[in-house]
């Protein structure tokens, strides 16, 4: 008799989201990072070591790859940022497990596109496809998923 397997959540089962929507389909995300310079301090007397003092934290871009959308309202606040209408919205990159149930997840804040890259352009595809688009947000947080 086999002892039940746990298997890891896989780094492909994924959805992104926006405004509770799911509007688009990405095939990878990066940018899923929170990082802090800390502040080095070197006090008169303490010749041992220098103090690291924390200070603002910040996150790089999010960068969704190989996306389709059928969503024309997600499309046009894409492109809504070139003549400079921004209108920022928060969303979420969400992990799945086999069974389709969400696991996991990052919350991403005030977010607006600040770069998109089109496709190769294809006949064979009927979608619009997205090859590359960048977002800037203002805060990026671990969901708490409940169990189930």
């Amino acid at each position: 008799m086999a002892a039940d397997r746990t298997d890891p959540y896989l780094g492909y089962r994924f959805a992104v989201e926006f405004d509770g929507l799911l509007v688009a389909g990405f095939a990878s995300v990066s940018g899923l990072e929170v990082r802090m310079e800390p502040e080095r301090y070197l006090e008169g007397g303490v010749n041992d070591h220098p103090h690291h003092l924390p200070t603002r934290t910040e996150s790089p871009p999010l960068v969704l790859e190989r996306g389709v959308s059928d969503s024309g309202a997600f499309l046009s606040w894409m492109r809504g940022t070139a003549p400079g209408t921004v209108e920022r919205r928060d969303g979420r990159v969400v992990v799945l497990d086999g069974t389709g149930r969400e696991v996991s997840g990052y919350q991403f804040l005030r977010a607006y596109p600040v770069r998109w890259t089109g496709p190769e352009l294809s006949a064979s595809r009927g979608a619009v496809a997205i090859e590359s688009l960048e977002l800037v947000h203002e805060g990026l947080s671990a969901m708490e998923v409940e169990s189930p």
